[in-house]
């Protein structure tokens, strides 16, 4: 789990928008997604390895991966959430 202290400085790298973190369910539907396959990062990317933790902008547009407690904070590797029904 991210620490608070963390929390309150990360933003979107693009727009600086907040991010808040995803809850248990959202985690758990993109997770069944890149299992079954066809998950693509903002930059068009193939994902393949499940996220832990994600990081959803306050628009609600992208959500930034987090693996082994660390976010992964980079435009191209958000993953954008239209692709999962959002």
């Amino acid at each position: 789990m991210i620490a608070q202290d963390l929390l309150e400085i990360l933003c979107c790298p693009e727009t600086k928008e907040d991010v808040a973190p995803a809850d248990a369910a959202l985690v758990a539907k993109i997770n069944a997604a890149i299992a079954a396959g066809g998950v693509k990062t903002r930059g068009g990317q193939a994902v393949a390895e499940k996220i832990d933790e994600g990081l959803l902008r306050k628009d609600g547009k992208f959500l930034y991966p987090v693996r082994d407690d660390i976010p992964v904070m980079l435009v191209d590797e958000a993953l954008p959430m239209d692709q999962f029904g959002g």
